[in-house]
């Protein structure tokens, strides 16, 4: 064991951590209406926590131990023999303890199921969202971050590139955000009724907790205190950066006005752009892929949106989706050393590259399509996805928590 190593993974764990309760809670809690902001923080932190213990009990053993092209096995569930260090070195885990990757990991799996909250927003049964996320976890993420990422994965064996998630998290979360809002149908009263978000302070505290948790999201993929996290730290920051600044000016230019929520939806579909490519392209790559994600992501919120036609309540499939698709292509191209990366030895290799990029963009896809189709199924027999046209006219937080997030 790495003593520098464990360090940094282990802060890297807390910082995704910080980025899930309070950054992503506070991001989406911002951008409801008042009445359904505590629904919102809740879920949040429910679904996190709940793909914890999934994770736990047997999510890490399936992602991550030996199995087939799809699934791995059940060697370690409940984390059987993890805390054992006579065991020796883990092949994932490189210099740190087998139990630090499999933390660090976990906090993935968790945030992945949070984002998908904000494209059921403000009229989606708690109990069903629940029942939902244990089904999609275990048979869309797990499988999708074991093709991915293990040894033996169907797209790890043919040379995807996905340094800490465009796939695995962000185009993964963004497709089933997207079933979900065509499952449920849209808020009462949209597309009729303004709905602006109730508190913009919130979402800009909650989107610069994201900035900051995403450095151990990127630079603790690096599974290390080296030179590669110190490029994927730099390619987080630079590539963010872009993203704002190209959002603000696509805004300015098309709408006459550059927004805030603008300036902090440009951040995240920065951040997201640069998940796959953090420790695989040089920095002059990273500033290309923000700048060009956060055009398109403006795209992605109004002009994909429309032709959609989705009440994604809080553009998960247009920044997360669309961003990890932006990011993955991208990675693919601007991994090669000709352009500055360190991965492609020639521009010979970048098409068949890119088409493994494009590969695994259409299998995430579809597998986590197909899967989270069947599991709102299941959650709306089971539970009734969304709830009466009363409650949520009242607001979820008093119709299903029976609290308030502000006094009057």
């Amino acid at each position: 064991m790495n003593a520098a190593d464990f360090v940094w993974v282990s802060v890297s764990t807390l910082l995704v951590l910080m980025m899930v309760v309070p950054g992503l809670a506070l991001f989406y809690g911002g951008l409801v209406r008042s009445k359904n902001v505590l629904s919102v923080l809740i879920q949040v932190l429910a679904t996190f926590s709940l793909a914890i213990v999934v994770w736990f009990v047997y999510g890490y053993s399936i992602a991550f131990t030996e199995g087939n092209a799809f699934f791995g096995g059940f060697s370690r569930v409940f984390f059987n023999g993890i805390a054992n260090l006579s065991n020796g070195e883990f092949a994932l885990s490189g210099s740190i303890p087998e139990i630090s990757f499999a933390a660090f990991q976990a906090t993935f799996a968790g945030i992945t199921c949070a984002l998908i909250v904000g494209g059921l927003a403000e009229r989606v049964r708690f109990s069903a969202v629940l029942l939902f996320t244990l089904i999609w976890v275990t048979f869309a993420y797990l499988p999708i971050a074991h093709m991915v990422w293990s040894p033996g994965g169907w797209l790890f064996e043919k040379g995807a590139l996905d340094f800490a998630g465009g796939t695995v998290v962000h185009i993964n979360a963004g497709v089933a955000g997207l079933v979900g809002a065509y499952y449920l149908g849209p808020r009462l009263g949209y597309g009729r009724e303004a709905m602006p978000p109730h508190n913009l302070p919130m979402t800009m505290i909650g989107g610069a907790l994201l900035w900051v948790g995403w450095f151990g999201f990127n630079a603790g993929s690096a599974l290390g205190a080296n030179e590669i996290a110190a490029l994927a730290f730099f390619n987080t920051l630079v590539a963010t950066a872009g993203a704002v600044l190209a959002w603000l000016f696509v805004e300015w230019a098309v709408k006459g006005k550059p927004s805030l929520l603008g300036a902090v939806s440009g951040a995240v579909a920065g951040l997201v752009g640069i998940t796959p490519a953090a420790g695989l392209v040089g920095p002059l790559g990273a500033l290309v892929i923000g700048v060009v994600t956060g055009a398109a992501c403006v795209w992605g919120v109004n002009g994909l949106k429309r032709m959609l036609r989705a009440d994604d309540s809080l553009d998960v499939f247009g920044i997360h989706a669309l961003g990890g698709i932006v990011g993955a292509i991208l990675t693919g191209i601007l991994n090669a050393k000709a352009l500055g990366g360190p991965g492609l030895e020639s521009a010979a290799d970048i098409l068949p590259q890119l088409w493994v990029q494009i590969e695994g963009i259409l299998i995430t896809f579809v597998w986590t399509g197909v899967v989270a189709v069947v599991a709102y199924f299941i959650a709306d027999k089971v539970c009734g996805l969304r709830v009466s046209a009363e409650a949520e006219r009242e607001g979820l937080d008093i119709s299903t928590h029976g609290e308030s997030a502000y006094s009057r």
